[in-house]
């Protein structure tokens, strides 16, 4: 069992219906496992990272539980700070998972992952 299954089981376990995730390289990890259990789980595949925290504030907004939104890293990561921010204001159960680059390579050969995780605070 790898994290991303830990991850994926832990949303099913605590009654997670829908996941809105955009793919990219860093969070692939996460997309297998969620084709493992997609018949507990529905995936959307939103056309934009932030239509997809919005779409998942929606079924939190609709329905009392946090909704979950799953991005890459990086610019996907970034993408998501609006929803995110918003959530945050209205006091909308919000869950933004996102892919991540190895420790040691943060802010050297990939540059774009600088802050991340600083700026979603």
């Amino acid at each position: 069992m790898t994290g991303a299954d830990i991850v994926v089981q832990s949303l099913v376990a605590h009654g997670v219906e829908v996941v809105f995730a955009y793919p990219g390289g860093a969070s692939m990890p996460m997309h297998q496992s969620l084709t493992k259990v997609r018949d507990r789980l529905r995936t959307i595949l939103p056309r934009h990272e932030q239509g997809g925290g919005f779409a998942a504030q929606g079924v939190a907004r609709s329905t009392g539980k946090p909704g979950v939104v799953m991005a890459t890293s990086g610019p996907g990561a970034t993408n998501l700070v609006t929803a995110i921010a918003d959530a945050k204001l209205d006091s909308i159960p919000l869950i933004a998972i996102t892919g991540q680059c190895q420790n040691g390579e943060c802010g050297q050969i990939m540059p774009k992952m600088e802050g991340c995780s600083q700026s979603s605070r």
